[in-house]
């Protein structure tokens, strides 16, 4: 058998080196994958103020997003890291009060109206996620350390001041430091 050998023509190789090769970046690639990230976290916080972590179900999670169901764990390989994107996107929408800012109110009058007024008014924007999460965190385990952990972060950071003084402790401590009668 002849072996054959197709010519070369020495100007068609271009090596590496001459051609510069482009950087990969991910730009775009990175933007889509944020964009789908953002939407099924997004469903899910939506489906946890509506019907509660327990009843949320991945296929509806990835219906709302407008996803496959193996994107949802592709992006959230387990139920604790889709809680803690939802428990993460609901706190950056609905900040707690600012604790903090009631110590510039001189009078103590002032200073638990200003208080409770934001506090009320807090709770009842977030009544009925804060209502489903808590109702179903009883039968539910995955969401009690983020429930646990996000309350204590929450008002700690929240009621921390620029000075050495500890913040308050419980809903006592929020009313104590709303009435200026804190320790």
């Amino acid at each position: 058998m002849r072996s054959s050998t197709l010519p070369v023509n020495p100007s068609s190789i271009v090596s590496n080196q001459m051609t510069g090769k482009r950087k990969y970046e991910l730009k775009k690639r990175a933007e889509r994958l944020a964009e789908t990230r953002r939407r099924i976290t997004e469903a899910t916080v939506e489906l946890h103020r509506t019907v509660g972590p327990a009843a949320t179900q991945i296929n509806e999670v990835a219906r709302r997003a407008g996803v496959q169901r193996m994107t949802v764990y592709n992006h959230f390989p387990d139920e604790s890291s889709l809680l803690a994107a939802c428990s993460a996107h609901w706190r950056a929408l609905h900040p707690a009060p600012d604790l903090v800012a009631w110590r510039a109110v001189e009078q103590p009058g002032a200073r638990l109206r200003l208080g409770l007024g934001e506090l009320f008014a807090w709770y009842r924007e977030t009544e009925p996620m804060t209502a489903n999460v808590l109702r179903d965190a009883q039968t539910l385990p995955a969401p009690r350390p983020i429930i646990e952990g996000a309350c204590s972060a929450t008002w700690t950071r929240r009621a921390r001041p620029s000075s050495s003084r500890s913040p308050p402790k419980g809903a006592a401590g929020l009313v104590e430091l709303a009435a200026g009668t804190e320790a």
